[in-house]
């Protein structure tokens, strides 16, 4: 099982904070996940499919080509800028 968190416009846009998901030898990686999200539909495309998208393994910033494990806990969010 993972733990997939979505933060910020996407906890909004995608009307979820998060879920527990299976974990299953199709997903290896983080972009894995991401595909599978993607597949839910337009919105799930959309939101998921930004090139500025930011990605967060067990608390720490990762690439989409990170490896998954049993327990992780993976996070969503769009890229923030201050000022």
């Amino acid at each position: 099982m993972i733990l997939v968190n979505y933060f910020a416009r996407y906890r909004e846009q995608l009307g979820c904070g998060g879920e527990k998901l299976p974990l299953d030898a199709s997903l290896r990686t983080v972009e894995d996940l991401r595909q599978r999200l993607m597949a839910r539909g337009e919105t799930w495309a959309q939101v998921l499919g930004e090139n500025s998208l930011m990605c967060a393994l067990n608390q720490e910033l990762c690439k989409l080509d990170a490896a998954i494990e049993d327990f992780d806990e993976i996070a969503f969010f769009p890229q923030v800028t201050g000022g």
